[in-house]
Order: structure tokens, then C-alpha cells, then sequence
């Protein structure tokens, strides 16, 4: 669903939400923790934007609504009611800054984050990386997805959240080596890769944990578990989004079998990529 269309429904909904409150704008603004004239811009014809995942998940929340519904991606408005034993489809899997995925971040506050990429993790990358992977990005688009994703992390640490990464190890030393997708990739930018990793991996270590499994005993598909409540898997341009909580433990004890057999464990992980950015040719 194009942006522009998620803002209209959004706007739309929101306005029927007041309106079932029977409250004031300043009422529900202030119930919502907003300032009024804050209420007015997203109510505002002229808005082209979506508030803040934590916003949306706040009016979701106190008005006992779901923030699908708030987005259009569900019909059903009430938050339990998200809640379904087949999975859905959603858009914007290659767009680390679409709203599902700041919104699904932002309802696992203070929860466990579960997370297999389909390649470097999201957070670690650089500007370099993400316009080299993405060709229809340009350098200025690629920089404000890195600073997004380092906004996802700063958001992490402020809400006490833990993030777990599993990828095998040879899809790491096959970066460092250029090979692959990745053989055009200039030698500097992938050795700044390395280096970017290494000291964010280190410094974030342990809220954020990187564990390597050996490729040759354990396959993954990309995918991620937000807490206990919803699990998405990456299919290119579309998530796949699991809520049942069959579906959510099926894949946590997925993940949980990938860390029972990683190889490196996250406090080894700097050490390792410095070893093999020594190693690069």
C-alpha cells in the first residue's frame, strides 16, 4: 500500500475514533498524551506524513484499538481482534523505514526482539552498503535509512529492549571475502563495513547480541519475532505477519535453536570480524 494512501486511511480512522469518543480534540489529544496542535496536523487534509511509531501505538492503545486498524493493513479495529490464526500479507519488506516495521518495533517495547537477515544486519550497515544493495537509492536516501536504523537502536536502549541477530558465519566471511552479490563492492567500503560492525556490535553488546551459526548444519529463512506477539517473514517486497501464538512460539523456538547452535557466540563476534578484515585481501 503506497505511504500516501496508508497516511489518508490513517487520518480517516482517526477522525472516526474521535468521534466515537465523544470527546473534545483537546480531550482526546490530551488522553493521548499530544499536544493539540499536534491532533490538528494529523487530522490536517495537507498532512502527507504518518506521526511517530510510538505515537500511533499510543492512540492505538488507549483508545483499545489496534495499530494495524489504525493503518489500514486490518478491518477488524480491535486491538485483540488482530489477533488470527492465519497469517497475513503486508507490504514494504524492502523498506527498512516503513511504518509496519517502526510500528511492530515500537508495540515490542520492552520486549525481546528475535531477528534473522536476509543478509548484514539492518542496524549495522553503512551508507555504502545499503546504496550499493539498494541501486535505487541514492547516497542521501541510503544516509537517512542508516540514521533510521540508528534511531531504531537508540530506541532500543531507551526502551530497555534486548535485540538477538542470527546469521551463519559464512554469509559474514563471504562479505569479507567479496564474494557473491558482493564482488563489486569496492575492498574500502567493505573493510569499513567490517570495522563499523565490529565497534557497534561490541559496543552494544549485550542489549544487542549477534550469534553466528555454521551454515552447513542450520538453515533460516529471514524473518522477525516482535516479543511474544507477532512474527514477520521476509518474502522480497511483502512480510508474511504471523499473530497466532502457535505460529509466534514456532518460530521463537526456531530462532532459540539457532542460538542453542551458534558457533560464535555475540562477545566473539568483534574479534572475529577484526580477524578477518586482517584476513581481507
Amino acid at each position: 500500500m503506497p505511504k500516501r494512501e496508508i497516511v489518508s486511511i490513517f487520518r480517516e480512522r482517526l477522525t472516526g475514533l474521535i468521534a466515537g469518543t465523544g470527546e473534545s480534540r483537546a480531550r482526546f489529544a490530551a488522553r493521548a498524551g499530544l499536544d493539540r496542535s499536534t491532533l490538528s496536523q494529523l487530522l490536517s487534509e495537507e498532512n502527507v506524513r504518518l506521526p511517530r511509531a510510538e505515537t500511533i501505538a499510543r492512540i492505538a492503545g488507549v483508545n483499545g484499538a489496534s495499530v494495524d486498524w489504525l493503518l489500514g493493513l486490518s478491518d477488524a479495529r480491535g486491538s485483540a481482534a488482530g489477533i488470527t490464526a492465519q497469517p497475513t500479507v503486508a507490504e514494504g519488506a524492502d523498506d527498512p523505514s516503513s511504518a509496519q516495521l517502526a510500528l511492530w518495533h515500537a508495540e515490542a517495547k520492552s520486549a525481546k526482539i528475535r531477528y534473522v537477515p536476509s543478509g548484514l544486519p539492518d542496524q549495522l550497515k553503512t551508507e555504502a552498503v545499503i546504496t550499493y544493495e539498494n541501486a535505487r537509492y541514492s547516497m542521501a536516501e541510503a544516509a537517512a535509512l542508516a540514521e533510521w536504523a540508528r534511531g531504531r537502536i537508540a530506541h532500543m536502549r531507551k526502551a530497555e529492549s534486548e535485540i538477538e541477530v542470527c546469521t551463519s558465519r559464512q554469509a559474514l566471511e563471504g562479505f569479507a571475502r567479496g564474494e557473491g552479490m558482493w564482488g563489486k563492492l569496492s575492498l574500502r567500503d567493505r573493510r569499513r563495513q567490517l570495522e563499523h560492525m565490529a565497534d557497534v556490535a561490541e559496543e552494544l553488546y549485550p542489549a544487542y547480541r549477534w550469534f553466528l551459526f555454521d551454515g552447513r548444519e542450520r538453515f533460516s529463512a529471514p524473518y522477525t519475532v516482535f516479543g511474544q506477539t507477532r512474527a514477520a517473514l521476509y518474502l522480497g517486497a511483502e512480510f508474511l505477519v504471523f499473530t497466532s501464538p502457535d505460529h509466534v512460539r514456532l518460530l521463537t523456538r526456531h530462532f532459540d535453536d539457532l542460538i542453542r547452535n551458534a558457533r560464535v557466540q555475540p562477545n566473539e563476534v568483534p574479534t572475529l570480524i577484526r580477524r578477518l578484515m586482517k584476513d581481507t585481501p
